[in-house]
Formats: structure tokens, C-alpha cells, sequence
């Protein structure tokens, strides 16, 4: 640590920690001085609208945000609040984004703001939709493995990482210990919750850098059709827990054809408000693997209704106190694609260093070569050199709305395939995407073109021109071509 990050890190740990001390006597007054102490040690990282807004939240108690944050301090333990403000806001928002966008220009390659690892490839369970159920169930990866990814993305400034699977619950004693040592960084667990019990909680408590993404697919007929018979009650049972140790958790949704509206529903939200969840990321199913059914992918109907729900839900307009986030449909908040290192990268339990969770393709392995070599392999530099891989960032995916990119990076980088069970060529994958993408371009299209105020949104991730949108056409010839 250097001693300007040693500094900063000494006064923002302190303020956070005396204004949530007294956080019961004036949390408006204690709020609006931390807000002025980011202000100070950020700087210019943030426009001054942004501390403005939080300023505005803060002081109107009628706004559904400070409900939601008010709630969330009274109800959540005070470690943990100080440890997540600390680990997310300061060591990964701020201190970590400069590292990151120093790094992409000292290397000339994308590094990613967290990082996600399969710890172990076993579970005790097999959904359907779910990438983990490809690989097998025979694969770990070691703690000194885990351990060095940890080590050397720090270095490089990524100070978020989230365990996914398998269960990564298999790994407990591995993961507090690495959440322990590494108690700069904030760790998202994707859970199916079964694992989750008393004693666990209370050292997920003490050591406040760990937070988790619970799967639920529903109420409990769908979720269970799904996961197994008794999986809603053991979800809600492990709600009930976390909530009485303080902890912060949300929920991980695969969203599909058939499931889309349930989990977006009042009913549904209410159901996850009332047990505590703070958020939900929400994913659209994918066709991975040799067993994927293309009919389980939401169709465009419900593509539009996704869009215009997650929205609607997140809107000061929506009494829904919970933060919902879609990875498919958000992607003008940050640029469209965020895989191949961009903002993240996927490690499986094997090693592979893959592009995402949904694209099991890689030329490189963390067993072999370091975390920058890594990020440095043929498919992630087509990546970075590729992306946004469209304009239109309702069509992000380089595989599920423009299978033609994923087809012609593979080819190009030799990249193979990483699923273990029933290797996947690039173009059986993206034969399963082709109809999909086609339908949906042109209402993608319309949608976009609806509301203009979306093109002033682009997220520019790089200060390097080739990075703009527009800029990479010869890369896309060269899909076309394929």
C-alpha cells in the first residue's frame, strides 16, 4: 500500500466509522459528512453532480432510496456496513477504477474490475440454465491458487471478486480464510443457500467482507421445478438467518420464457423486500452446452417487457424498495459488453480463464501462466480490440444477439472450448443464437431508437480513441465475412 492510499484509506476509515457510530443520534447530518469526506479524497473522480444527488437522497426522507438506505442501516450489522462501504466505495470504486485504468494503459489490455472464480466445480444440485452443470463436478481450484489470483489482481487494481460454481459453499473454510487475509477486497458469493447455517453467519459477520447472491427462481412450485423439491424452503430459511446476523445478500435470477413475469412480479419483490434482500441481479437465460433448450430463451415480447420492467422497478415512480439489476438489458450504463477482462472475466474450476460465465472458450490458464498473461491471451485481446461489439447496447452479447462476433474471435484467437463434459464448437453455439438474433434486431433497433436519451449514456471505459464507439469496423467486416 502506498502512502497516499495508506492516508486516504486511514481518513475514510475513520469517518465511516465515528458517522456509524453515531449514526443513531443524526443518520441525515452523519451521511452528509460522509458524503463530504468522499468528496474531498475522490476529487474530481466523480462530477460534483453525483455527490449532489446523494446529498439530494439523503435529504428527502420521502424518496424511496433513503428509505431503502435508512432501512438498511438499522437493520444490517454495523461491521458489516463499515467493512462493504470500505471494501466496495473506497478500495473498489475509487483506489481500484484508478489502478485499473492506469494498468489498461501500461499493458494495453483489458483489466477487469472484479473477477469471477468457480472455487470448486462440485454442488448438490443440477439446474437447468445454469453454466456450472456443464463442466462436471470433480474440479477445484487450490487455496494457494485462489490465494494468488487474489494477490495478483490487486495488484493490478481488482479488488472485487465473486465466487460462483459449482457451490461454492463446498470451499466455506477456504473462503473465510481468503476473505480473512484479503480483507481489503469484497467477496460475492452466487449460493444456492443450502450450505448457509448459524455458525457460518456469525464469521461472515465478524469479518464483513463477504456478501451473497442467493439463486431463486420463483415461488416455490417454479423455483423448485428448477432446483429440487424443498430448495424455496431452505432459500427462505437461509433469508431468515442472514437477516438476523445483519448480513448483506440479494438474490441471483436466471430469467426464461417461462419464469420472466413471476420474478418481476409485486408478489415476487415483496416476497424478497420482506426477507431482507437488498438487490437482485437478474440474468436472461443462455443456451450453453449440448442439452441447452432454445426454447427456455424469453422471447421478444418478453425481452421488451424485461427492459421496460427493470426499469419501471428501479424508478423513484416504484414503491419497491430493492436495487434490480439485468445483465442482458443494462448494458448502456456500461458500454454494452463488460466480458474478456473489460470490467470482468470468469476463472472455472480447471483454471481456464474464460471471457464470461456464459462462454466457456479460452487459449489460456491460470495454472500456467499469470493473471496478466492471462488477460493478455489471443481471445481477450480480440475482445478488447472488438468491443462494443454493436452500437445498439440492447444487442451487447457477442454471442446471444451478434453470434457472428463469437464465431469469428474464436476462429481467429484458435481459443477451445473449456466444457469438460461435451466440448461445444463456437458455431453450434451461436447456431442455437442466430434465430434469436435476427428477430430481435430490428425490434432492438426500435426500442433504441425510441428513446435517444440512451446514446448520451455510453459509458466510455477507455481514454484510448480505438475504444470509441465506431471504431472497430475492420474487426467487424472480418465477422461478417465469417
Amino acid at each position: 500500500m502506498s502512502f497516499t492510499h495508506g492516508i486516504a484509506r486511514f481518513i475514510t476509515d475513520k469517518t465511516a466509522e465515528d458517522v456509524i457510530k453515531n449514526l443513531q443520534k443524526d443518520k441525515t447530518a452523519e451521511l452528509l459528512k460522509l458524503i463530504d469526506t468522499v468528496q474531498k479524497v475522490a476529487g474530481k473522480m466523480f462530477q460534483d453532480k453525483t455527490y449532489d444527488a446523494g446529498r439530494a437522497v439523503i435529504n428527502n426522507p420521502d424518496n424511496k432510496w433513503h428509505q431503502y438506505l435508512y432501512r438498511f442501516l438499522d437493520e444490517a450489522d454495523p461491521n458489516v456496513i463499515k467493512t462493504a462501504f470500505m471494501d466496495l466505495a473506497f478500495e473498489s470504486a475509487w483506489y481500484g477504477t484508478k489502478q485499473i485504468r492506469k494498468n489498461r494503459e501500461k499493458y494495453h489490455c483489458n483489466i477487469p474490475w472484479t473477477i469471477l472464480i468457480d472455487p470448486t466445480s462440485a454442488c448438490n444440485m443440477h439446474c437447468t440454465g445454469c453454466w456450472a452443470a456443464e463442466y462436471g463436478h470433480q474440479l477445484n481450484l487450490t487455496y494457494e491458487q485462489l490465494d494468488s489470483i487474489i494477490t495478483q489482481g490487486k495488484k493490478l487494481g481488482t479488488y472485487f471478486y465473486m465466487f460462483t460454481g459449482g457451490e461454492p459453499l463446498c470451499r466455506k473454510t477456504d473462503i473465510l480464510k481468503l476473505a480473512e487475509k484479503h480483507h481489503d477486497c469484497e467477496f460475492n458469493i452466487f449460493s444456492n443457500a443450502t450450505l448457509i447455517d448459524e455458525d457460518f453467519c456469525e464469521k461472515v459477520r465478524r469479518l464483513g467482507n463477504i456478501v451473497f447472491s442467493i439463486s431463486l427462481e420463483g415461488f416455490k412450485d417454479v423455483n423448485d421445478g428448477r432446483r429440487g423439491n424443498g430448495d424455496f424452503e431452505k432459500v427462505i430459511s437461509a433469508f431468515k438467518l442472514m437477516k438476523k446476523h445483519g448480513l448483506l445478500y440479494g438474490t441471483s435470477i436466471c430469467y426464461t420464457h417461462d419464469n420472466c413475469e413471476t420474478v418481476t412480479s409485486d408478489e415476487f419483490l415483496d416476497l424478497l423486500i420482506e426477507n431482507g434482500c437488498r438487490y437482485s441481479w437478474y440474468f436472461n437465460y443462455m443456451p450453453v452446452g449440448a442439452g441447452a433448450d432454445v426454447n427456455l430463451i424469453p422471447d421478444i415480447r418478453q425481452r421488451e417487457y424485461m427492459i421496460k420492467r427493470i426499469r419501471q422497478i428501479r424508478s423513484t415512480e416504484s414503491s419497491k424498495q430493492i436495487f434490480v439489476m439485468d445483465f442482458q438489458n443494462d448494458g448502456e450504463y456500461v458500454g454494452g459488453c463488460i466480458a474478456g477482462g473489460r470490467n470482468y472475466c470468469h476463472i472455472n474450476a480447471n483454471g481456464d480463464v474464460e471471457p464470461c460465465v456464459f462462454i466457456h472458450y479460452s487459449g489460456a490458464n491460470i495454472k500456467e501462466k499469470t493473471l496478466l498473461e492471462c488477460l493478455q491471451q489471443p481471445l481477450f485481446m480480440a475482445y478488447h480490440d472488438g468491443q462494443p461489439f454493436n452500437k445498439n447496447h440492447l444487442r451487447p452479447c457477442p454471442m446471444l444477439e451478434n453470434p457472428e462476433m463469437l464465431q469469428a474471435m474464436v476462429k481467429k484467437t484458435g481459443a477451445k472450448s473449456t466444457d469438460l463434459q461435451a466440448p461445444e464448437s463456437a458455431e453450434s453455439l451461436c447456431g442455437k443464437c442466430k434465430e434469436y438474433a435476427a428477430s430481435w434486431a430490428p425490434e432492438a433497433q426500435r426500442i433504441w431508437a425510441a428513446e435517444p436519451k440512451h446514446h448520451a449514456q455510453y459509458y466510455e471505459n477507455y481514454k484510448d480513441a480505438n475504444h470509441k464507439l465506431g471504431q472497430n469496423e475492420d474487426f467487424k467486416k472480418m465477422a461478417e465475412v465469417e
